[in-house]
């Protein structure tokens, strides 16, 4: 048996204020912004370098307020997200260079050079260049 997890939901409070700052602030790709109803889209996002089969980020807009109240803290506080990365000063001078909140400055640790930055709703994110 062969399994990989393919997507995952990422909810966010609004669609198109989620996609742009993906896209714009962390270059991500937009893969596919499908209305599947008046309130309800398909929206798949992806870091640069992504090869189909990989695993992808469904935006998943919050449908109610149990739903709103995670936003951004869909992991409870802890770092939810790691993206690697082949040029970690470059992609660390952009997180500077797009005003994206550091919360915690770079570091060199046993597996890698790391820093963790915040997304536009407060989710943590591990920039991992690994060893």
């Amino acid at each position: 048996m062969k399994q990989f997890i393919a997507k995952f939901a990422l909810v966010v409070r609004d669609y198109d204020e989620a996609i742009a700052f993906y896209t714009k602030k962390l270059s991500f790709q937009l893969l596919e912004d499908t209305r599947m109803s008046d309130t309800k889209r398909w929206v798949r996002i992806a870091p640069p370098g992504y090869e189909y089969g990989q695993c992808e980020i469904l935006l998943a807009k919050a449908a109610d307020e149990v739903q709103l109240q995670a936003v951004g803290n869909q992991s409870g506080g802890r770092v939810f997200l790691f993206l690697y990365t082949d040029d970690f000063e470059r992609d660390y001078q952009n997180l500077l260079d797009q005003n994206i909140k550091i919360f915690r400055p770079k570091s060199t640790e046993p597996y890698g050079t790391v820093a963790v930055f915040e997304d536009l709703y407060g989710n943590l994110w591990d920039l991992i260049q690994p060893n």
